[in-house]
């Protein structure tokens, strides 16, 4: 379950009385609470008027519950546990590699990547221990809390959000995890304990960006609050319908390539201020030098952030076969791609693996600061793309291009530096897009290898 949306809708408070009752009630339970680090779990959960202690009070004071405050496990003499925990690495989840969890909660699972989660979640198991009859087929049982944005946006909507509508009941597939979800959304007026809810939503106002805003008081999914490219992103104007692509403009593509993580390969039409045909029959001309990427090809086995491990020549392959079906395939030309697949190790080079089928690709811009430049060049872009009539070079992306139409409008900021993406999230077309548009188009042909 997935409780998640808007901030200060209640969700930690919940999952720390929920906790409490079912530990009085089911006799045995071991409940395991997450935060990502350590003072977060103390300041959400053993801090304040509702932290555990307080909640916990008068069971204390007549022996009922005790709390280990160097273990940080509260006991019950029903012999119910919590247990608080966090996972600031990923190795930290093997701490927990023996643990039998009845009940699993993790606060702000948005900032968990996917394979922690996964991890955790296959501890979560029942042997041997009996519920009361209300309880029956309840547990063993999971409980999200998130505010939308962090690392783990897109896999935490695509789990939730996006499959089935809000409330429903529905069963996950085996592969990942095959249990029953459901997503319950989390506004600000469900939480009574906000004494003054038009103050707050003032509060709110007050951080200027809409999209936040919008992010923290209604829990919308569709934006990530404080992304690189969320203030600026209109799927309505970025995200047009194909046309074709006129004889005069340039046809290239750009790669950035993966093997357990997702590659990502986009075509790309560069304007030369000629007219085109829309496909309604109107003609239109963008300012020369707008980029459209009109078709991708992204190798992830169906799990946000997570790679299909094909072969280069197997990817090369596929890349010459698409460009057949293309009906401007004869015209495209190399553009960039990361410069790690020129790299040779152990004799073995991604790009010759790809130029041995007739795919070559030139080397891409990454002097220092290239990442700092590439998103700030694409947000120059998008916001160009927003004047009319467009002045300087625009970016657009055709309808069918949906990874990154997913992935790339809801990529948060890093949070160590503000001027970069975050580069734990979903960042493959991202880093695509960034070697087109840094690198360039026609200027970059002279700086490939003899097989790229």
């Amino acid at each position: 379950m997935l409780y998640g949306g808007a901030a200060g809708g209640g969700k930690s408070h919940l999952k720390r009385v929920a906790a409490i009752v079912w530990a009085l009630e089911v006799p045995g339970l071991q409940i395991y609470l997450f935060r990502r680090t350590y003072p977060e779990l103390l300041k959400n959960h053993m801090e304040g008027p509702s932290g555990f202690p307080v909640l916990l009070k008068e069971l204390i004071e007549t022996g009922w519950a005790r709390i280990n405050w160097s273990d940080l496990v509260i006991s019950f003499k029903s012999g119910s546990k919590i247990f608080l925990c966090h996972c600031q690495y990923p190795k930290d989840v093997y701490k927990y590699q023996g643990a039998e969890m009845h009940v699993l909660m993790i606060d702000e699972l948005t900032h968990w990547p996917r394979e922690m989660y996964a991890f955790l979640r296959s501890r979560v198991r029942m042997a041997g221990l009996t519920v009361p009859e209300k309880y029956e087929g309840l547990f063993p049982r999971i409980l999200n809390g998130s505010n939308p944005g962090g690392i783990g946006h897109n896999w935490v909507k695509a789990a939730w959000i996006d499959p089935q509508p809000a409330l429903s009941v529905w069963r996950a597939a085996r592969e990942d995890g095959g249990m029953l979800r459901q997503y319950i959304p989390a506004r600000l007026a469900d939480n009574p304990s906000i004494h003054d809810p038009e103050q707050y939503k003032a509060q709110l106002a007050g951080l200027g960006n809409p999209a936040l805003v919008r992010a923290m008081e209604d829990g919308d999914w569709n934006i990530v609050a404080g992304g690189m490219f969320d203030d600026l992103w209109r799927p309505e104007v970025h995200v047009v319908e194909p046309f074709e692509i006129p004889r005069s403009w340039r046809i290239d593509r750009s790669l950035d390539w993966g093997s357990s993580k997702p590659f990502s390969a986009g075509w790309w039409a560069e304007s030369d201020g000629t007219e085109a045909t829309l496909r309604d029959g109107s003609r239109r001309s963008w300012s020369r030098g707008t980029l459209f990427q009109i078709m991708e090809h992204y190798g992830w086995n169906g799990q946000p952030n997570e790679g299909c491990r094909k072969l280069a020549s197997e990817v090369a392959r596929e890349v010459v076969a698409m460009e057949k079906e293309m009906p401007w395939g004869s015209r495209v030309r190399p553009g960039p791609a990361d410069n790690a697949i020129f790299d040779e190790t152990d004799g073995v080079c991604i790009a010759r693996d790809f130029s041995r089928h007739g795919v070559t690709w030139t080397r891409s811009e990454k002097s220092p600061g290239s990442r700092k430049v590439g998103a700030e060049k694409i947000r120059g872009r998008l916001k160009a793309s927003l004047k009319g009539p467009i002045e300087e070079p625009g970016l657009f992306v055709f309808q069918g291009c949906r990874h990154s139409i997913r992935t790339i409008p809801t990529l948060p900021r890093d949070d160590r530096d503000q001027d970069d993406v975050n580069s734990d999230a979903e960042d493959h077309a991202y880093d695509m897009w960034r070697y087109r548009i840094v690198s360039g188009g026609a200027s970059a042909g002279s700086s490939s290898l003899p097989w790229g």
